[in-house]
């Protein structure tokens, strides 16, 4: 599996943006200066690591929020094939919206640099690489998504239920279903955690077997972090966890033991 579409994968552990969490005024669960990081592992093998970090920024004047998403490889991965990506996202703290994203790759001898700004008035996105588009209202990067997702009402969700995504990538549109699966205790190296599960759909093909191969989890509580996701591929299972976090807003009440 190349490292880029991973990547992406890993960035999409928050996408999960919704009509009902449009409607309400944006107060955001996180607070300037949190930090999760999470490793990428194999079964015993690590093969990567990734952080997600939000700061207080400003952009053409005006305060905004900016949200980072990293990844490289780590051990022997890193000997075989270098990945340092990162993804950035310049997020209206009125809305949630993002004004400008930047993707940033960097993998063996690969490399990527593009520029994309948000015309919420005219619904179009302005790329470096490829000029205008126009795009459904209300779209979002992969990393702001990341954020946004977070104001989701869990109350109303029932299991079963499907939610239907838009978001802007690698200059296309991006639909992308996902399915509520419920609540799980989750045991983790950070300890027990009592989780919400949900299950993009994965498109069957060189990766995936089925269309129901990667599962996501976050926090019961009012951080509502990932803590998980896992990947069941045809070259085997794997598995990105939290491994360390800093700078949340509120108590990580959803925690067992």
């Amino acid at each position: 599996m190349k490292m880029k579409w991973l990547a992406a994968a890993c960035v999409l552990i928050l996408c999960l943006q919704t009509g009902k969490g449009q409607n309400k005024p944006y107060s955001p669960p996180f607070l300037a200066g949190e930090k999760l990081t999470f490793l990428l592992h194999y079964g015993i093998l690590n093969g990567g690591r990734g952080t997600l970090e939000v700061h207080e920024s400003t952009l053409d004047g005006k305060a905004v929020y900016h949200a980072v998403a990293r990844a490289n490889t780590i051990g022997l991965a890193d000997k075989l094939y270098k990945v340092e990506d990162a993804y950035e996202s310049f997020i209206d703290p009125k809305t949630g919206l993002p004004l400008k994203a930047i993707r940033n790759i960097r993998e063996g001898r690969y490399r990527y640099y593009n520029e994309t700004y948000f015309d919420r008035d005219s619904n179009r996105v302005y790329s470096q690489l490829s000029g205008y588009h126009d795009t459904p209202e209300g779209i979002i990067d992969m990393v702001s998504a990341l954020y946004y997702l977070r104001l989701v009402d869990r109350s109303s969700l029932a299991v079963g239920d499907k939610i239907d995504l838009m978001t802007y990538f690698a200059d296309e549109i991006y639909p992308l279903p996902v399915r509520y699966r419920g609540m799980e205790t989750l045991k983790t190296r950070l300890g027990t955690y009592r989780c919400h599960v949900f299950a993009p759909v994965t498109e069957p093909g060189r990766v995936f077997k089925t269309e129901s191969d990667m599962l996501m989890w976050f926090t019961d509580d009012d951080n509502f972090i990932p803590i998980r996701i896992q990947f069941d591929m045809w070259v085997g299972s794997m598995k990105v966890d939290l491994v360390e976090y800093s700078g949340l807003k509120y108590p990580l009440s959803s925690r067992l033991d």
